[in-house]
């Protein structure tokens, strides 16, 4: 926003109510207004700048504050518009006359003046390289860095030429701010000489020339190492971002980032080739610590680097224009934000507010203005600055006129002060003459100093009234009143002056103005401040207070001047400052407190908890903890880490880190001890350093990928209260061993545990109870886990009151045997994990060592550490506290740590405490599940497998996944069909799919805490297909026609020697045959139905129930289950908890959104109960031949079928259909068969038998609508049931693949049927269910058992073949 100020209009406006002439405001504003500038030496620089007025406003120019004599100067010249054109810019080391701060100077005659933000005008030193290129190689797909440090002010006019030739830059080839070139993904046209170009005006300068070669792929893996590391960047809001992070390393690495812990999109982030991070446009919301990950699938490593963000000033409310009376009072409002926080001064037409008795800076950034004269008129500006920019926003101030109309009052007569204090007086006076009554007239009380002749005023607060309290007055001070009485026309005469002086006042003094200070060095503040202006007497002496911020205690000196340098202060640390100043009566008003912070220095104190592993042969990774608090001195900016060979120790080798605080040291040599240090960074320099740590690299890479073998031997030796414990390693020397732990306790050794340096052969286990039997363990462990425990077990010896300290130690096989610490601090105990949540968990402990109120007051602090087992190698995480508790947080969900904590006093540390488990809360899952995959089942071109894996985020135990699939993408997800699968399973079949059709699917993943995103949808098309039209006819046809084709194939392959030509002369003869042959059936099943029927009430009137049919089977027909095999609902009765499964009323859901979601346990239950019509759950499928006992039932309803008496089943000539495929004839007859079993009358007494009856005819079924119904195939194009699909040759089902059929669609005129059906934990038991067994097709010889079996049960078993004929009633309408 460009602030708007106002050019008062020369004409006059409208008169006031008050008789004053009221004048408008105009536009008097800067249009463009001057900005930073960075140029290079010799250059022509335009500075901008152009401003509007309907009166042309005359333009100057200031250069740090003072004006500019453009008239002579040969270089600088102002141009028609405003803008000032410096040619041919001068700059040199010691002569710089064209850098510094421009400012545009806006001014119009008998108005005002306004002035622009500030610009600074920068220019380019000249072109120097801080480092140039170096030869280097990079393999085939990694990324190469090519270092050209050049001054920052240099780097915009940076390039880069390969062999002479310009390099154009992308985001595969981009270049750092700092001149670097990197180079993504190289290949071998990126190989070649490079060098870099210094622009900067003048003669171009080159830097030297380096080779890049691009070598193959290696054969073997190379370490992951980064070659260029981000470094945390504090940055302007609006400027943009590079945050580099090249990995190199074989296989080629994959980079991703987080902030603060969280996942980057690509949202507001550019992500470059090789793994750099750019953000365009910084805002605040962008604030954080950013991770760089990288990972090539064999490591992991990481770098950090954190971005702050600054604001340049900006208006949250601007000076307004007014209007104003002279002696008012007025403030002028300006409220700023900015990072960090701005500091305001005001101007007023162009020259600087100095705050006085008249001008003060009221709440923080607002002027006041007391008492107005006709010179305070013009044009008031509120400047904001920070560290980052400035900015300005202004107002007018119009002192109005008076003007009279009428008959004025006379002066008010006989003003007296009734009153005098030391700081008020209150006044009183008469009506004038000319208004005796004085009902209608208001006062003004006009007052100043005497001697000054700047006025405020007073009014009263309502008319009539003839006395006033005039406050606020200076002690001891001489003060002239006088009193103007105003009515409707105006103001009118002045009473004559009255001199009044305000008592003396034995007054302390007020505060002092002006207090500063400012940092000297860090640990020096130097406060300045001026004489109090209320100074009541002579200042005897200045007291100064000053406070650590953040602390409650105030440390005072007495001071005799205005100014004092107070030393000894922490470094880096902000303190407040505040100034009291005493005369004789005592102490005056405080001063405001000023807040200042101390310099940065080197940290004062090393690292902590330096911690060396030694990886393999060749390196060795570092770890540490920051200086503890208070000792940083400023901003950690890295790490030193100095290192050498033990054996030579002038041979020092530096490595600068990030902020992390980790470091994996390569290149090391095999079987060589080195020592290392690691020191601070911060601006100012480098640190002390932590004493110098040994480790010695491996003779040989070891191998790591398995837990160490168990230790060779292990001995013990009991005192009276420890036992001395010492052990050999183990015999396989090839396995790595990072250290030992050693559990102990009373019958268990899982009480305490102790870790150990892998060098370390013994161990004195202190604080046992004499006479007492431990049972000790030994196990060896590395990065993968603990190996297998050797065990041992010791009594501690009965107390004799001899001194026992003195203990003559024995060790075997180890010439490396460090004392261990014979005081070393006892471990936290009582050590336990609160889970709070999916995240965070609470660690709360003990310290025997403190007093039993457990108060610490002591330097102590605990060290808090933790990890997870999954996966096996993950790292400690630690964290210091000063308390007994520590609330660990960015946990993952569903995830079990352990954790265990250190006590440290000074040098002395405890061991690692007993260790607490904790897992974390489940959280819904995160993530899709992944790798959805879908293929067609082979010789089933209607049924499709659909594979996937897990979510990567599952966030606890998946209990089920839901599988959505539909024929359009775009469909809401409620129309979309669902099939339920268990957790455990990640594949799935679906069945009966219309051919040559796309279908999508999705999958979604649940636990017990909800269900997960869906994953994205894959596309599948079903492939084309011919089915035979003479399936339609194959139902009754086959019950009328024998059929005896046979083949080869034992197995009903779609294999057959058969050939195509005679198969072709059998589908056309038996079509025109079929054609015939069905209407004469139709005719003859629709006689015999009425006839069955009639039969069947007669045979169910019989009371007693005797019937029995033995042998002879011949004239009972078995009942055909085709016609309403779709109202059937599968449940499998054998998996059923209840002997008596109950059945309940259940509405089919139409579509998925009317599925209620059922309880994880019965997900199995649901899984094998729902099976498509007319096949079999695929697990029976598998043992089917050798135990025909323990097939699967369907259940049907049992209340819905009629009275029935016992029958034999009775089966058409059976069909040799096992092996022939060539026809879709031959293809349905190898459907499967159904088993019935069918109860007799007796079993039909209850009331209940009649209220499912079906009823007698067809056309009453038809008409039926809320029969109940099992799983009525929807007319979909998903799934088509309007003619039953003929299963395709060579159709076997794999048991490993289940299952599900669709769920029931029904028509949306039709109503919802309820079903009954078996349910586990329903209310109310009704009768049981009848059983359908769904075995496959068996032989003629398994058919003649089954046949005999099902006399004695009751039970009817049909082949599939029959499903073609009508069932009405239990009877066939085809034969």
């Amino acid at each position: 926003f460009f602030p708007v100020m106002r050019c008062l209009w020369k004409g006059l406006g409208k008169r006031s109510s008050g008789g004053s002439i009221v004048r408008t405001f105009t536009p008097f504003h800067f249009l463009v207004e001057p900005m930073d500038i960075l140029s290079v030496r010799g250059a022509s620089v335009i500075m901008n700048c152009s401003a509007y007025c309907e009166t042309p406003p005359k333009i100057e120019w200031k250069k740090d504050g003072t004006l500019l004599n453009l008239v002579s100067d040969d270089r600088r010249q102002l141009l028609p518009d405003g803008s000032l054109l410096i040619n041919s810019v001068v700059h040199s080391k010691h002569n710089k006359p064209d850098e510094g701060y421009y400012q545009c100077v806006a001014t119009v005659e008998s108005l005002g003046t306004i002035v622009s933000r500030t610009a600074k005008l920068m220019v380019a030193g000249l072109p120097r390289f801080t480092s140039q290129p170096e030869s280097s190689s990079v393999y085939k797909g990694n990324s190469a860095i090519l270092n050209c440090e050049v001054n920052v002010d240099l780097a915009p006019f940076v390039r880069w030429e390969q062999d002479r030739q310009p390099v154009f830059l992308d985001d595969r080839v981009f270049k750092l701010p700092s001149g670097a070139l990197i180079i993504s993904n190289a290949t071998d046209t990126d190989g070649g000489l490079y060098r870099c170009i210094i622009e900067s005006g003048g003669t171009p300068k080159y830097s030297d020339e380096a080779e890049l070669k691009i070598l193959p792929d290696p054969e073997e893996p190379q370490n992951l190492v980064f070659a260029r590391q981000p470094s945390s960047l504090t940055k302007v809001t609006g400027q943009s971002v590079v945050f580099p992070c090249v990995a190199v390393g074989f296989p080629t690495p994959y980079v991703r980032w987080t902030r603060n812990e969280e996942e980057l999109t690509t949202e507001g982030f550019l992500f470059l080739a090789g793994g750099s991070l750019v953000i365009s446009e910084v805002t605040e919301e962008d604030v954080g610590m950013y991770t760089c990950i990288a990972d090539n699938g064999n490591e992991t490593i990481e770098a950090q680097a954190e971005l702050a963000v600054q604001v340049p000033p900006e208006f949250l409310k601007r000076p307004a224009n007014i209007y104003a009376h002279e002696s008012m009072d007025i403030v002028f409002e300006c409220e700023v934000t900015g990072k960090p926080t701005p500091t305001v001064k005001w101007v007023k037409n162009g020259d600087m507010v100095i705050p006085s008795d008249y001008f003060k800076i009221v709440k923080e950034h607002n002027l006041q203005v007391l008492g107005l004269v006709k010179s305070d008129e013009g044009f008031y500006q509120c400047i904001a600055e920070n560290d980052v920019g400035n900015a300005q926003a202004g107002a007018q101030l119009i002192i109005l006129d008076l003007a009279t109309t009428g008959p004025l009052p006379s002066a008010p007569r006989d003003v007296v002060a009734t009153l005098v204090s030391t700081r008020f007086i209150r006044l009183t006076w008469r009506t004038p003459v000319s208004d005796p009554q004085g009902d209608n007239l208001t006062y003004s009380i006009f007052y100043t100093k005497e001697g000054i002749n700047r006025e405020r005023v007073e009014n009263t607060s309502r008319p009539g009234e003839t006395q006033v309290m005039i406050q606020n007055l200076m002690p001891e001070t001489v003060y002239v009143f006088r009193v103007v009485a105003q009515n409707k026309h105006g103001p009118g005469e002045s009473s004559a002056p009255l001199k009044v002086a305000t008592q003396p006042e034995v007054q302390l003094p007020g505060p002092a103005p002006n207090i500063r200070a400012y940092a000297n060095s860090p640990t020096s503040v130097t406060v300045t401040w001026e004489t109090p202006l209320s100074g009541n007497g002579e200042i005897q002496n200045y007291k100064l207070y000053y406070m650590e911020k953040g602390q409650d205690s105030e440390q005072d000196v007495d001071v005799a001047g205005l100014s004092y340098t107070i030393n000894g202060l922490k470094k880096y640390t902000e303190y407040s400052f505040r100034v009291v100043a005493y005369n004789k009566h005592g102490p005056g008003v405080s001063t405001q407190d000023v807040v200042v912070r101390t310099l940065s220095d080197v940290p004062s104190a090393p690292p902590q908890n330096l911690t060396l592993e030694v990886r393999n042969s060749k390196s060795i990774m570092l770890h540490w903890q920051p200086p503890p608090a208070g000792t940083h001195s400023g901003q950690i900016t890295g790490y030193k880490i100095r290192y050498r060979k033990v054996s030579r120790k002038s041979d020092v080798t530096e490595s600068i880190g990030g902020t992390q605080l980790f470091q994996l040291i390569e290149g090391l040599e095999r079987g060589t001890e080195y020592s290392f240090r690691v020191a601070a960074l911060t601006v100012n320099g480098t640190g002390p350093a932590t004493d110098w740590i040994s480790a010695e690299t491996f003779e040989s890479d070891l191998d790591e990928t398995r837990v160490p073998e168990v230790p060779s031997s292990l001995h013990v030796r009991p005192l009276v209260t420890s036992i001395v414990v010492s052990w050999t390693p183990p015999e396989n020397q090839n396995i790595v061993v990072r250290g030992y732990a050693i559990g102990y306790g009373i019958g268990s050794p899982h009480a305490q545990t102790i870790k150990v340096d892998y060098k370390q052969r013994y161990y004195t286990i202190e604080n046992l109870d004499p006479s007492s039997h431990y049972v000790i363990t030994l196990k060896a462990f590395n990065n993968v886990g603990e190996g297998i425990p050797l065990y041992e077990s010791a009594v501690t010896r009965p107390h004799s009151g001899k001194d026992t300290s003195e203990v003559d130690l024995f060790v075997i096989n180890a010439p490396y045997t460090p004392v261990p610490d014979p005081s070393p601090m006892m471990p936290p105990v009582g050590v336990q994990a609160s889970i709070l949540s999916h995240d965070t968990i609470r660690i709360t402990w003990a310290d025997n060592s403190l007093p039993k109120n457990q108060k610490i007051t002591d330097a102590r602090y605990y060290t808090v550490r933790w990890k997870t087992n999954i996966p096996a190698n993950t790292k400690y995480k630690t964290a210091n506290a000063t308390t007994l508790s520590y609330l660990v947080t960015g946990l993952k969900p569903n995830t079990l740590y352990e954790f265990s904590v250190m006590v440290t006093k000074g040098r002395r540390s405890s061991t690692w405490s007993m260790t607490a488990h904790g897992t974390t809360f489940e959280l819904v899952p995160t993530s899709p599940p992944k790798d959805v995959t879908v293929v067609s089942k082979e010789g089933k071109p209607r049924t499709i497998i659909v594979n996937w894996q897990p979510p990567s985020e599952a966030n606890g135990k998946i209990t089920g996944y839901i599988i959505y699939y539909s024929t359009d993408v775009n469909a809401e997800i409620h129309d979309w069909v669902i099939e339920p699968v268990v957790g455990n399973r990640l594949t799935h079949q679906i069945q009966e799919l219309t051919l040559d059709t796309p279908y999508y699917f999705k999958i979604q993943a649940r636990n017990s805490k909800g269900m997960g995103p869906m994953s994205e949808a894959v596309q599948f098309r079903t492939p084309k297909g011919e089915v035979s039209h003479i399936a339609k006819y194959l139902p009754c046809f086959l019950n009328a026609i024998p059929i005896g084709i046979s083949s080869n194939s034992p197995h009903g392959s779609p294999t057959s020697p058969l050939d195509s030509n005679m198969l072709l002369v059998i589908i056309v003869s038996v079509g025109v045959i079929t054609i015939v042959i069905v209407v004469i059936v139709a005719v003859f099943c629709t006689r015999r139905t009425t006839s069955h029927q009639k039969k069947k009430r007669a045979a169910c009137k019989s009371v007693n129930g005797s019937h029995k049919y033995k042998g002879n089977s011949k004239d009972v027909k078995p009942p055909d289950l085709w016609i309403h095999h779709e109202r059937l609902e599968l449940k499998p009765i054998d998996k059923s908890p209840d002997p008596n499964p109950i059945m309940t009323d259940t509405p089919i859901p139409r579509n998925s959104q009317d599925i209620t979601p059922v309880d994880n346990s019965m997900d199995s239950n649901i899984h094998q109960s729902i099976l498509p019509s007319g096949h079999e759950s695929e697990d029976s499928m598998s043992t089917l031949a050798g135990r025909r006992g323990m097939r699967p039932k369907m259940m049907m309803p049992f209340d819905s079928q009629p009275p029935q008496r016992k029958s034999a089943a009775h089966l058409p000539a059976v069909l040799d259909l096992g092996a022939p495929k060539q026809t879709m004839l031959m293809l349905y007859a190898q459907a499967q068969t159904f088993t019935y079993s069918l109860p007799t009358c007796a079993d039909h007494q209850d009331p209940e038998s009649t209220t499912g009856a079906y009823l007698a005819n067809a056309q009453e079924e038809d008409s039926a609508q809320n029969l109940p119904t099992a799983h009525v195939r929807p007319s979909h194009p998903l799934k088509s049931f309007a003619v039953p699909a003929v299963p395709p040759a060579g159709s076997t089902y794999d048991p490993a693949l289940p299952s599900t059929p669709l769920l029931t669609q029904q028509a949306p005129n039709h109503p919802v049927h309820s079903v009954k059906t078996a349910s586990i934990g329903t209310l109310g038991r009704t009768r049981p269910p009848m059983p359908v067994v769904v075995p496959s097709a068996p032989d003629v010889q398994e058919t003649t058992r089954m046949l005999e079996d099902s006399e004695s049960v009751g039970t009817l078993t049909l082949p599939a073949a029959s499903f073609g004929s009508a069932y009405q009633n239990g009877e066939s309408l085809c034969v």
